[in-house]
């Protein structure tokens, strides 16, 4: 499922966000007590200051770290909320509800919706849009023992998202090269 999820977003395209309108961030609720429960917790929170700082420790003369220290530059945030727990739907239903209200604004839109009945799960991608400019990403990702948040605050472009692989807490989903 997570590769589908990324494979998605990877193959869709964000525009630059301007100053002083929504800028796609959601205000995710106090999980903390959560992962003294869960089995298995990531919390990861990088806002522009942070991005710009682990920017600048990208190889400018390389042409893939300069690639993504350029997408970078665009992201405002990166905020994921993750957690495994050893129980079927151990996690709390209004946390999660509380994020969905957020995204049923006028500014966001859904765009891909994932459900599985047999495995109990699904995945809904958001953007939030603003006079025909995107700023921001939202995903919801559940499964019975499962449950992750991601937003991503600010301009992307998703065709070349697959260049933070492996980098400020995003996972790695194609092999790398040998």
């Amino acid at each position: 499922m997570k590769a589908l999820l990324l494979a998605v977003v990877s193959m869709l395209g964000l525009s630059v966000a301007l100053a002083g309108e929504p800028d796609g961030r959601l205000t995710l609720p106090d999980f903390d007590a959560m992962a003294a429960r869960a089995s298995d917790s990531v919390s990861i929170r990088l806002d522009a200051a942070l991005l710009s700082l682990a920017a600048r420790f990208l190889d400018g003369g390389d042409p893939q770290e300069a690639a993504v220290r350029d997408l970078v530059s665009e992201v405002k945030g990166i905020y994921v909320k993750s957690y495994t727990f050893d129980t079927d739907f151990a996690y709390p239903a209004g946390g999660l509800d509380a994020v969905r209200r957020q995204l049923s604004e006028p500014a966001w839109q859904r765009i891909v919706e994932v459900h599985s009945g047999k495995e109990r799960s699904s995945v809904d991608i958001f953007i939030c849009q603003f006079q025909s400019k995107t700023r921001g990403l939202a995903i919801i990702a559940t499964e019975p023992r499962q449950f992750t948040i991601v937003n991503i605050v600010g301009a992307i472009d998703l065709d070349k998202l697959h260049k933070l692989e492996g980098r400020f807490g995003i996972p790695r989903i194609t092999p790398a090269a040998h």
